[in-house]
């Protein structure tokens, strides 16, 4: 694979450290987080591995991991990180990435106006929350 800042910063990237609200590029790579982590032996990566992936532009690769929804959330890993990077946020950033892809967006304008007259507003309401 050839590096490349084109590569490494991609718009996949930029949304996952939006909602996760973590610099990827901030972790330096030491391990602690993944010595620390009681969950390692049912994860195919290392949850380190899983943030390099993410540093090298992978998203997707780390979307199809096994190690994003076997991580508890259980913040031992930010606890030992010394950049006090929270890996658990960003594992919950890539799977509510994985479940919402951005493509299942509801766009105002596409919706007929006859349907606009009949559908109450709470469910109107209710879609926009979960399709935005």
């Amino acid at each position: 694979m050839k590096l490349s800042r084109e590569v490494i910063h991609t718009e996949d990237k930029r949304k996952l450290q939006d909602i996760s609200g973590e610099e990827i590029l901030s972790c330096y790579q030491c391990g602690k987080c993944s010595a620390g982590c009681a969950m390692t032996s049912a994860m195919d990566l290392l949850p380190h591995q899983v943030i390099r992936l993410l540093q090298l532009g992978q998203v997707q690769e780390a979307l199809d991991s096994k190690t994003i929804w076997v991580c508890a959330s259980c913040l031992a890993c930010s606890a030992r990180c010394p950049r006090g990077m929270s890996l658990a946020n960003v594992m919950e950033s890539l799977r509510s990435t994985f479940l919402r892809p951005g493509d299942r967006c509801l766009n105002p304008a596409e919706i007929p106006y006859e349907l606009l007259e009949i559908v109450p507003e709470q469910a109107l309401v209710a879609a926009f929350r979960k399709y935005t």
